[in-house]
């Protein structure tokens, strides 16, 4: 096992438990216990756990992994759900695209779509997400919009004042949200408040909301809200949802595509 997927490995346990110890770590990834500490101590340098005798603790219930350590989580479901969800999108429509694994998938669904060269006018895409931008820059059949701002290093997101200045002044057809957590009482929510915000703004500005979540994020909170569930026009999500959950949000006017 490489070193990238040990710390994937050991970062995905602490989500998930919120304390590891090194025997149990080493038992789990089939490595040597001295090099499970050295993981640990790597890891707290860049401040992504902390370091305990005898083991690690995640950092606190708004723990959030960091963007290039999320990609392999929930993967066939994100790949179905940026599909069905790139499929919603119509030739020469503007697109608002929030930051995460999941709206990075959309991106590239997107990018793959040939119906979408065929303007004028080009497919408009807005987003405050560095690595979608950086991906989708090359493509001659989109116009690429970024909003200004501050980046945050967890999720490559741009964020502030200045990105809310962009959103200001800008008509979205369709905004493609990224959440953490979706619940049919509580709305959309996020890790981060500045996240959040700016996440928020997109959807006001658009004429309709998708969300793309897979149904690990359905009937959870988090920390920052974003939106309620009235904002939302489509959810898109993969079939191990539950019936009962697709219920309460179409109950809540939420079209619910399962794929």
């Amino acid at each position: 096992m490489s070193r990238d997927a040990r710390w994937k490995a050991l970062l995905e346990l602490l989500v998930e438990r919120g304390r590891l110890d090194v025997e149990q770590a080493a038992g789990e990834l089939g490595v040597s216990a001295a090099t499970i500490r050295r993981d640990f101590d790597a890891l707290a340098e860049q401040q992504m756990l902390v370091r305990t005798r005898g083991g690690a603790v995640a950092h606190g219930v708004s723990y959030e992994l960091p963007l290039r350590y999320k990609t392999a989580r929930q993967a066939s479901e994100k790949l179905r759900i940026a599909a069905a969800v790139a499929g919603l999108v119509a030739p020469g429509e503007a697109v608002g695209l929030t930051g995460g694994t999941t709206t990075t998938e959309v991106a590239r669904a997107l990018a793959v779509r040939g119906d979408l060269a065929a303007g004028p006018p080009p497919l408009t895409v807005v987003t405050n997400a560095l690595n979608i931008a950086n991906e989708l820059a090359v493509r001659p059949q989109f116009k690429i919009v970024v909003t200004g701002g501050v980046a945050r290093a967890q999720s490559y997101e741009l964020v502030g004042p200045l990105a809310e200045g962009v959103l200001d002044r800008i008509a979205l057809d369709v905004a493609v949200l990224g959440v953490v957590a979706l619940d049919v009482v509580h709305g959309a929510a996020a890790h981060d408040e500045a996240e959040a915000a700016i996440n928020r703004r997109l959807c006001e500005r658009a004429a309709r909301v998708i969300v793309a979540a897979d149904s690990s994020k359905l009937g959870r909170r988090a920390f920052a809200r974003i939106c309620d569930t009235g904002t939302l026009h489509t959810l898109v999500t993969d079939t191990a949802v539950d019936e009962d959950t697709v219920r309460r949000f179409e109950d809540a006017g939420v079209r619910v595509m399962a794929v």
